[in-house]
């Protein structure tokens, strides 16, 4: 995958190489040279540029990347401006380092609901959630077990869990269904929210946008993010 991130303190110069590591092509972007100087050798590309400044955006290939991360730690001004200019170029993606709770807050309104803090998250557990491509969200377990939400395939629509077995085609083991409700306010509003089903019977019929909560192996969960061709294709090759 092509990653941008931006900032490198030590959380993103952390993340940066954890990501190249991991076989990503990696841009990074800092307004300070001595910075880029040291990490220009040992990753993709990095850039020279202040991040808020919106004319400056000419030259990074926004569109092109598959996420993007804004690790900036040290102005939670800066962070924010950042955040909004990238929202406001492209539709990619965005993971954002938060450095408080209101921090948190505006990220939400501006509908960046991926925030990570780094004081609890190292940069080795967010590479692991960035190179799972299609899922939306992890809690790695350990190297090799995660539990993750993923969408429900085409193919699940209108069925329970009884009539399915593509689910267990894929050696995956579901621990819950999140879904999409309607739900109306004090002054009858209507407005859509995401519930938890809780434990599922074989009788669960899985709708359209239901998103599957499941638990295991990490290349099992690739393979259910993949399409079906390319995923029969691997296991012929196996």
């Amino acid at each position: 995958m092509k990653i941008i991130v931006f900032g490198l303190g030590n959380f993103g110069t952390a993340l940066s190489f954890s990501l190249t590591e991991t076989g990503n092509e990696v841009i990074a972007i800092d307004k300070q040279m001595d910075k880029i100087n040291l990490v220009k050798d040992k990753i993709s590309h990095a850039i020279c540029m202040d991040s808020t400044n919106e004319l400056a955006y000419e030259a990074v290939p926004l569109k092109d990347a598959d996420k993007i991360v804004v690790a900036i730690g040290e102005n939670e001004g800066a962070a924010i401006i950042t955040a909004a200019i990238i929202k406001k170029l492209c539709d990619v993606k965005i993971i954002s380092r938060a450095l408080s709770p209101i921090h948190d807050t505006v990220l939400e309104a501006m509908g960046i609901h991926s925030i990570v803090h780094p004081e609890q998250d190292s940069a080795d557990r967010l590479t692991k959630q960035i190179n799972f491509k299609s899922t939306l969200e992890n809690y790695q377990l350990d190297n090799n077990y995660t539990i993750s939400e993923v969408k429900a395939k085409k193919e699940f629509y209108g069925k329970t869990l009884h009539e399915l077995d593509s689910i267990d085609k894929y050696h995956l083991t579901l621990i819950t269904i999140i879904r999409e409700v309607e739900k109306k306010n004090l002054i009858g509003k209507k407005t859509i929210v995401k519930e938890t089903l809780g434990r599922t019977s074989p009788d669960t019929v899985v709708l359209n946008n239901d998103i599957l909560v499941v638990y295991g192996n990490n290349k099992d969960i690739e393979n259910y993010c993949m399409g079906e061709e390319e995923y029969d294709l691997r296991n012929k090759n196996i």
